[in-house]
């Protein structure tokens, strides 16, 4: 397993060790004892699995503290772009987002740490998969417009499919008014 580091703490991508032959490929998604070498969470307690199909958009999305969770993501068929927004007021990266290209292809992953908000954007049907370090909790969970001005997300897809609830998400400076950006 590789990690790459990103510019904001916390937030990483892992490539993990594939093995090819004439017969497929192997690889392990999740391993605890190298996650823990790697200083990755290991505790996961939900996994959540999606179908979108090419141009629908989800998110951005958070669940708020006491349910907040990280989120171990990756693509098992088809290929996304995918967004994590530092939302912890205290980080020296506030308001800032990564995007990575995750795909069926490459099997690489990424982890979310909690106080990040998440989306991604099909760029081909795809079947989406994430393993949770909370659960899921209603009353907690917020978002962030998918389009907000101050965040200005290329998403790589034109006129995305988004649903009647991510329309009505907030912008980022109506969630955050009290912090400097």
């Amino acid at each position: 397993m590789q990690i790459r580091k990103t510019s904001i703490e916390g937030l990483v991508e892992i490539f993990p060790r594939v093995f090819d032959d004439e017969r497929g490929a192997f690889f392990e998604s999740y391993n605890e004892e190298a996650f823990q070498k790697n200083g990755l969470p290991t505790n996961f307690v939900q996994d959540n699995q999606s179908f979108s199909v090419k141009g629908v958009l989800r998110g951005l999305h958070f669940q708020n503290a006491p349910f907040a969770q990280g989120k171990l993501v990756r693509v098992i068929v088809g290929r996304v772009i995918d967004v994590a927004v530092d939302i912890r007021p205290e980080s020296p990266t506030f308001g800032r987002y990564e995007l990575f290209e995750l795909s069926a292809e490459k099997n690489n992953m990424a982890y979310i740490p909690e106080g990040f908000a998440h989306g991604f954007a099909a760029v081909e049907d795809s079947i989406f998969s994430y393993k949770c370090t909370n659960l899921y909790n209603k009353a907690c969970e917020s978002g962030i417009i998918w389009n907000d001005p101050t965040l200005n997300i290329d998403w790589g897809v034109a006129n995305p499919i988004i649903s009647e609830k991510d329309l009505q998400l907030p912008t980022f400076k109506s969630l955050f008014s009290n912090q400097i950006l």
